[in-house]
């Protein structure tokens, strides 16, 4: 089994040798495909990978246009039978991750597997939110699994698409939405935290930005031809309410 991992980066030096880390340091019966797309940094981030780069199966760094194209560009260079993406500011949980989440394929059938994560601190370690993602629920109801969780089978980017572009902070959800409420591909639960993400999305950075994130997820639901639920924009916020108590 072959297990691609794509990770973006952009001036990422001080986080990202974290995360290659804890990419490449995975133990399990698989082989790694991990290709790291970088956006022309101009800090030290090429040095800081410099170390991993035999076991780094491509490393390339250009112009993009943005997070979502960088991730289309790993996505499609991918030759894994499974494909997940880790962020540059962002680290597995620990060295099981990718064959615990292979063993849930197996136990499961299922097209896509996705866990819990815990929002950490800029020391990578002081957990300061906690999102336990439960049993896929209702989409109409603001549920979604945490996208940096998620391992997916590659033919669902194959027959489904890529990132849309013409979105700026809801292209993952957008993505999502596509795949397992429109299309109905089938979504798994693996009940153990597999991420350490780092706090400072650009979807809450500021009120304007969060209100700017919900008209996005409202247009998601419109791209794929579909009336958004009359209460997204207030369910959806609200469930991460229960993230800041541990719920």
């Amino acid at each position: 089994m072959t297990v691609s991992v794509v990770t973006v980066t952009f001036n990422a030096a001080a986080t990202v040798a974290e995360a290659v880390e804890s990419v490449v340091s995975q133990r399990g019966d698989f082989t790694l495909d991990y290709h790291i797309v970088d956006g022309a940094s101009t800090d030290d981030t090429l040095e800081k990978l410099a170390p991993f780069e035999d076991r780094i199966a491509q490393l390339t760094s250009a112009s993009d246009s943005g997070l979502y194209d960088a991730m289309n560009r790993g996505v499609a260079r991918a030759k894994g039978d499974i494909i997940g993406i880790l962020n540059a500011d962002d680290r597995f949980a620990d060295d099981r991750v990718i064959a615990d989440v292979l063993d849930a394929f197996d136990a499961t059938g299922a097209d896509a597997i996705y866990a819990d994560l815990d929002y950490v601190g800029e020391d990578g370690h002081t957990v300061t939110r906690q999102w336990r993602s439960g049993h896929p629920g209702n989409w109409r109801k603001g549920w979604m699994p945490p996208h940096p969780t998620l391992f997916m089978k590659r033919e669902l980017y194959e027959q489904g698409g890529l990132f849309n572009l013409t979105l700026q902070s809801a292209a993952d959800y957008e993505l999502m939405l596509r795949f397992f409420h429109f299309r109905g591909a089938e979504l798994a639960y693996l009940p153990r935290v597999t991420v350490k993400m780092r706090t400072g999305g650009q979807s809450n950075a500021s009120l304007g930005n969060r209100l700017r994130a919900n008209a996005e997820d409202a247009r998601a639901w419109k791209l794929n031809g579909a009336r958004p639920p009359r209460l997204l924009r207030l369910q959806k916020p609200l469930r991460k309410v229960t993230q800041f108590s541990g719920r």
